[in-house]
């Protein structure tokens, strides 16, 4: 059990009173009572040390009278930052990073970026960091991609935190909720890190999605190869595959595997991972995966297993159709939302599959997310 100062008004740590061991059985509840109706679900894997486990970590910047330049976590339901120096869930040397710039923004005269009158200059700081390599990036978000003595701001981070091995500067110049803008120049290192997952490494670029648990995802994909049951000559397709994690983790496990990612930077990202690892059964497309699955269903493609891993909002009909015309023999599905995995498991149960089994992961403590990996296997055909 925790206390944080600022749990009640962030809203993030729904949990952040409640004993680990309590949180565990509550999710595994919330897990049987939307699910257990498709399959059996497996005990809930939980964490050993379920604390700052975030590698990726983000603080909205604003300015407050009284207060000067603030940063922290939007107030849930709201654009209001509530000042944080540090979060339980966060990698700790992340927090201290986001500070350094906070005091170096105030230092500089760099001022706050103010999304009422567009008036400002620092938006948000992202800090990503290598859980088994140390890496670390820093992302600077900004409304203008002039950043008054840029060199001896880099410098002066740097000085501060000498394991910073990249700095980033992210132009985001629009009216919009979302963190990252389009364009991004280099200011220090190469503008990405590396991390290792699974035995394999993998680059990790500023709006390239990556698990923001490194432990628990281990285990996660550790179930869904399993799940999988692989014996090496099947042909599998990673779906929604972001930087490649799971297609280059199972690829010598197989006979081939097909990749499919709409974001281009994750792309670029999962080609050179895969030539990293010297992988070479593995071809990324970047696509929209029902567009994609669609594609390959009217081409008569023969695929095997299916590891899917949407996002939040669940898959489309158009890659459930796709998928019930391709038939593979299994479909693994990962999930970070048990009611759009309930909505989907109901729509590919109604036709051709049945839930196997399905276990719950761990990947956020504290929080009332989560993780959900099933195996799907297409039903018997009774002989009459």
């Amino acid at each position: 059990m925790m206390n944080c100062p600022v749990s009640k008004k962030c809203g993030g740590c729904r949990y952040i009173e409640m004993p680990y061991a309590d949180q565990l059985k509550k999710k595994q509840k919330t897990a049987e009572r939307l699910l257990k109706k498709y399959g059996r679900v497996n005990r809930i894997i939980g964490m050993e040390n379920p604390e700052h486990y975030r590698n990726k970590v983000h603080a909205a910047f604003a300015f407050y009278k009284g207060k000067g330049i603030v940063s922290g976590i939007y107030e849930e339901g709201t654009h209001h930052v509530v000042p944080v120096d540090s979060c339980l869930l966060e990698d700790a040397k992340a927090d201290e990073i986001i500070l350094s710039v906070r005091k170096l923004a105030k230092a500089f005269k760099i001022k706050a970026y103010d999304e009422d009158s567009g008036y400002g200059l620092l938006r948000h700081v992202l800090v990503r960091t290598g859980h088994v390599t140390g890496q670390i990036m820093v992302v600077l978000v900004l409304g203008s991609p002039v950043l008054p003595s840029k060199k001896n701001f880099v410098n002066e981070l740097c000085k501060l935190h000498p394991e910073i091995t990249t700095i980033v500067l992210n132009v985001n110049n629009k009216r919009t909720s979302m963190v990252l803008g389009d364009k991004q120049q280099v200011l220090y290192g190469k503008g990405y890190i590396e991390d290792r997952l699974c035995g394999r490494t993998f680059r990790i670029s500023p709006q390239s999605f990556y698990q923001v648990n490194a432990v628990q995802t281990e285990k996660l994909y550790n179930q869904a190869m399993a799940y999988a049951s692989l014996s090496g000559r099947e042909t599998v397709i990673d779906a929604y595959c972001g930087i490649g994690t799971i297609g280059i983790a199972v690829s010598d496990r197989v006979k081939r595997v097909i990749g499919v990612e709409l974001n281009q930077t994750a792309v670029k990202d999962a080609v050179v991972n895969a030539k990293r690892n010297g992988v070479k059964n593995v071809d990324i497309y970047q696509n929209d995966a029902g567009r994609f699955m669609g594609q390959l269903a009217e081409a008569g493609e023969k695929i095997d297993v299916v590891f899917m891993d949407p996002p939040r909002s669940g898959s489309t009909e158009e890659f459930m159709d796709a998928l019930l015309c391709l038939q593979p023999e299994r479909i693994v599905y990962i999930s970070c939302n048990l009611e759009t995995l309930a909505r989907d498991l109901e729509y590919l149960t109604r036709r051709t599959y049945h839930v196997q089994e399905m276990t719950p992961v761990d990947m956020f403590p504290f929080t009332d997310d989560i993780e959900m990996v099933c195996i799907l296997k297409k039903k018997m055909r009774k002989i009459v």
